[in-house]
């Protein structure tokens, strides 16, 4: 499903529909002057031919009769007061008159189309789209981790209607399109963007604009439109992660010092960026999970669940380790992240 709002004026904006490289103006301009070339070329050839003509009124054919008849006759049938009378001419409005008179109607429907039908179109499939997302995931910025992170849900099993991705690229939504994604082409700094792909409805936010400012400006946005979302985002800079916290995401992510964190660790070890790459892959043979803790599991230690190897709590904003001393009574309204086992397609096996 395609939200496009590039190359399209105020009016259009949030509508489903195909951004076109030729300027409405352009387009216009072009058509006008098609229907006008056609007409004259018509009324050129009837005044050559007007001796295969009569007026029934006063039997003279002049140029203001020619030119009359022109018209009637390519938007129209005519009316029966000037008529063709010998073969050549009936010919000439058989086979040459009857296609322009054709082609100036699809010219007519299609302007009709593009300046009004099409609007009313686009509002009732724009609404349609709108209607259905719910409990969706948004993805700002279709570059290398944004194509990673869609990639990674798609595989975790996530229902593609639920992704909508939002860039200013055309190609980058054409990619994100064919994987069944909604796409929305603007830009997700705009309240108007966000609102349009029903940010209050939505469970999580991905952000990876590809510029730390941009993506901290699009993260401001969405934290005032939706207070309570979940909102990860992507920074290259170390220095903008506090920021970036400030603005509101849930969720810092800094793949240069997560990739240094790799490396550091593979000097200790060959295997820990291996086990590390398993964790967060989505086929491997592990899988760190976080779920809220179950009704049975209240009051356990976490080292008792079932479920997976218990790693963490996070109780309220507080993380404690399976080390700790409150790691030992669950609580209602705790976060567990654990590890469980895989079944190297991307899907946690059920507990033994």
């Amino acid at each position: 499903m395609r939200i496009d709002k590039a190359n399209a004026p105020s009016a259009m904006a949030g509508f489903l529909r195909r951004r076109s490289s030729m300027p409405m103006w352009m387009d216009l301009t072009w058509r006008v002057l098609l229907l006008f070339g056609l007409i004259s070329l018509v009324l050129l050839l009837h005044w050559i031919g007007r001796d295969g003509l009569k007026d029934n009124l006063d039997n003279q054919i002049s140029f203001i009769d020619v030119l009359y008849f022109t018209t009637v006759t390519v938007t129209t049938v005519g009316y029966g007061d000037i008529v063709p009378i010998t073969p050549e001419a009936r010919l000439f409005e058989a086979l040459f008159v009857t296609p322009i008179r054709l082609f100036v109607w699809l010219i007519f429907l299609g302007t009709a189309y593009n300046l009004f039908l099409r609007n009313i179109f686009y509002r009732w499939r724009m609404a349609r789209i709108q209607a259905d997302l719910h409990n969706h995931i948004i993805v700002t910025g279709f570059g290398t981790s944004g194509q990673e992170a869609v990639h990674e849900l798609l595989a975790r099993g996530t229902d593609p209607r639920e992704i909508v991705v939002i860039d200013g690229s055309e190609k980058a939504l054409e990619l994100a399109e064919a994987h069944g994604c909604n796409v929305l082409c603007g830009d997700s700094t705009r309240d108007k963007t966000l609102k349009d792909v029903a940010i209050h409805r939505a469970r999580s936010m991905i952000v990876s604009a590809g510029r730390d400012d941009t993506s901290i400006l699009i993260t401001l946005t969405a934290r005032h439109l939706a207070p309570r979302l979940p909102i990860s985002i992507v920074v290259r800079n170390e220095d903008n992660e506090v920021p970036a916290r400030q603005a509101g995401a849930t969720t810092v992510i800094n793949p240069v010092s997560f990739a240094g964190l790799l490396l550091a660790g593979s000097t200790t070890g060959e295997h820990i960026a291996d086990y590390m790459a398993d964790l967060a892959a989505s086929g491997g043979r592990v899988k760190l999970i976080e779920r809220a803790v179950l009704p049975e599991e209240i009051g356990q230690p976490l080292s008792a669940i079932r479920t997976g190897l218990g790693l963490r709590v996070y109780r309220g904003k507080r993380p404690i380790g399976f080390w700790e001393e409150d790691s030992r009574r669950l609580q209602t309204g705790d976060v567990i992240i654990e590890i469980a086992e895989g079944d190297g397609h991307g899907n946690a096996l059920p507990p033994v």
